[in-house]
């Protein structure tokens, strides 16, 4: 496996980040919507690196299943949400890569009566998205290549790795 970000370079990242939804957010109190599962360990980062008030939910959304390299029919569970009328919401998510999870997200968090919504991703994968959309927080830009580690899987595996790699010999079936 190759490494194409730094456990070290993740780290400064998302401190920079988060002093970027400071900046915007200043202490008005928001809602995390986490994207399940591999916003976990961007959101356990980015959250202890936040001062202001805050809560956490959290939505299963999928276009990937097993060892698929490509997206497929999106799926969506939001039966963990809470009430989100009238909040402001920042929807995290480790990766966009085509965009219809996000466009998705975005748009149903508006027919909940969120107040604002924005987007932050570890990721934004070039090349790849279908649907625009350009989040108003991002990690990283990087190229067409499937990537994992930080969150990210394969397979359900390698989500605990501390860096970002890519993984040599996939190949989409």
């Amino acid at each position: 496996m190759q490494t194409m970000i730094s456990a070290a370079e993740i780290q400064k990242r998302v401190d920079e980040v988060a002093a970027e939804i400071t900046k915007v957010y200043g202490d008005q109190p928001i809602t995390i919507v986490g994207v399940l599962t591999g916003c976990l360990v961007f959101l356990a980062d980015l959250i202890r690196r936040l001062e202001m008030p805050l809560r956490i939910a959290l939505v299963q959304a999928s276009s990937y299943r097993g060892t698929s390299t490509t997206s497929g029919q999106l799926k969506v569970q939001d039966d963990l949400l809470p009430d989100l009328r009238g909040k402001h919401l920042l929807i995290l998510d480790d990766i966009l890569d085509t965009g219809q999870t996000l466009h998705y997200m975005v748009g149903h968090m508006h027919k909940l009566g969120a107040a604002s919504v924005r987007v932050a991703v570890l990721l934004r994968k070039v090349g790849r998205q279908k649907i625009p959309l350009d989040p108003d927080f991002f990690g990283f830009e990087i190229p067409d290549a499937f990537v994992v580690g930080y969150g990210l899987d394969y397979d359900d595996e390698y989500r605990n790795l501390p860096y970002i790699g890519i993984l040599g010999g996939v190949v989409d079936p």
